[in-house]
């Protein structure tokens, strides 16, 4: 059985994503003053990931135009796990977020 290498990671979003129509609407619940955050899942090390969102390299227009810095906190604990697992934990993350008030945008 192939080794575990799949990683959920929470990038923090600039405040500026708060202007785009699209990411207000997909947050209703977002209470002022929370994170923004992105959620997402790679095969690859989550800061090789987050560079490449920079760079505009299969980016999310989102993160590479707002991200400011990963957040390891919220992820590190899970990581690495096998590819189902972490499309689950990807979804259950943004879930828990979005119930604690942050605005979330997942892929």
């Amino acid at each position: 059985m192939p080794r575990p290498h799949h990683h959920v990671y929470v990038v923090e979003l600039s405040k500026d994503v708060l202007q785009e129509r699209k990411f207000r609407k997909c947050n209703p619940g977002y209470v002022d003053g929370k994170p923004c955050v992105y959620v997402g899942m790679t095969g690859l090390d989550p800061d090789v990931r987050f560079d490449k969102h920079k760079a505009g390299i299969q980016a999310n227009a989102y993160v590479q135009k707002y991200g400011l810095r990963l957040l390891p906190d919220l992820y590190e604990g899970f990581n690495p796990m096998r590819y189902e697992d972490a499309q689950e934990r990807e979804v259950e993350i943004g879930i828990d977020l979005r119930s604690a008030g942050f605005g979330v945008w997942q892929a």
